[in-house]
């Protein structure tokens, strides 16, 4: 099918291997390109490996009346198999196609009593963070504006102390006291689009690089101060990191051969290697110690794997299957629960840890394609 898109400045051919794709005419803010679909745009045909879908959101992402959509021209890419428009890249697996941001009257009063714990479901890039106090309640009590990307913080699973970060924009990230407040942000010095956040138990703070010049590497600040070192990955696109006790940082992407990569930058050395794991891993996803092993998130299989990692090999100890979650963007793993950051669903989920299964709790509140989820307490 051929569809003009008026509003996005943009002509689209739609041509996927299983046949024509029906893509409504709405105002377009971000275009994505997943697998299977040829662009043709005035400037020629340009071919994907993968498939083009209009994602379209509300201007008015924090729950403001709609804005004209703007008549610039969208510089949409696909590159390798991460989506993007106007260097705005995505680290769902599977964002949602269907629906346009949802809104509900929240609330922002209690959110200060003594040793209270609060749940922040991130959503995209430049928008806003739902903030839940479960399991007291599922309903949004908060939010915090201008942010949107991912999440972490200073416990290596479980809820953080009084504070934790979140990727704020397209080259910053930005620590806050728990529920609310900013503390100070960082900056990624060669403005590269950071993807992903952890912490190790000494305080310092490793930075993912999504996009930019320095795509796929990793920024690590010592004591989550001052501009950063970057280290050199093998990775063409950085998804997300985390930490294991003895402070080894492992991270996962996709390399410039689009292959998923898991890679470990082991304690004290300037040098990543590439982790084998035992089973195939077909989308990165979240990275985080569980307490016992290193568990790795596939956003396709929506089955995050435990490993015992030995050298340069990942050893598969177990399995926890998800059912009824659509794209965990990003997961946490607390006690006895791990939080979805849903952006196929477009919500926020708890399910049990390590049993998986159905989700049992689904928040309901502001959501605009999640892309994060971390955990804290005052």
């Amino acid at each position: 099918m051929s569809r003009s898109f008026a509003d996005c400045d943009l002509t689209g051919t739609l041509d996927p291997p299983g046949g024509a794709v029906s893509v409504e005419k709405i105002a377009c803010d971000r275009f994505y390109f997943i697998e299977g679909i040829n662009l043709m745009n005035p400037s020629g045909l340009v071919k994907y490996a993968g498939a083009l879908v209009a994602l379209a959101v509300c201007s008015a992402c924090a729950g403001g009346s709609a804005v004209a959509p703007s008549n610039a021209a969208l510089n949409g890419q696909y590159i390798g198999r991460t989506a993007s428009a106007d260097r705005s890249l995505s680290t769902a697996a599977r964002p949602n196609l269907t629906r346009l941001p949802y809104y509900t009257t929240t609330v922002s009063d209690g959110m200060a009593t003594p040793k209270s714990f609060f749940e922040y479901t991130i959503n995209f890039y430049g928008t806003y963070a739902s903030i839940f106090d479960y399991p007291k309640s599922v309903k949004q009590i908060g939010t915090i504006n201008n942010v949107g990307g991912q999440g972490c913080t200073n416990v290596l699973h479980g809820y953080g102390k009084s504070t934790f970060w979140i990727v704020a924009a397209f080259n910053n990230i930005t620590e806050y006291k728990v529920p609310q407040t900013p503390i100070k942000t960082l900056s990624v010095t060669d403005s590269s689009m950071p993807s992903s956040c952890a912490m190790d138990k000494n305080g310092d703070l490793a930075v993912g690089i999504l996009d930019g010049p320095s795509s796929g590497d990793v920024l690590i600040y010592k004591n989550a101060t001052g501009s950063g070192t970057f280290v050199k990955t093998p990775l063409a696109r950085e998804y997300f990191d985390g930490y294991d006790p003895k402070g080894n940082l492992f991270f996962d992407g996709f390399t410039s051969a689009s292959s998923f990569a898991l890679v470990e930058l082991p304690n004290g050395s300037g040098t990543p290697k590439v982790i084998t794991t035992s089973n195939t891993v077909q989308f990165p996803g979240s990275v985080q110690w569980d307490g016992t092993y290193l568990t790795v998130f596939d956003q396709l299989a929506n089955k995050m794997y435990q490993y015992h990692v030995s050298g340069t090999k990942a050893t598969l100890k177990g399995t926890v299957a998800f059912s009824g979650s659509s794209d965990c963007a990003q997961t946490w793993i607390a006690k006895g629960v791990v939080y979805c950051g849903d952006a196929g669903n477009d919500n926020g989920e708890v399910f049990s840890y390590p049993a998986g299964g159905s989700p049992i709790a689904i928040f309901t509140g502001n959501f605009d394609e999640p892309l994060g989820t971390v955990a804290a307490v005052k």
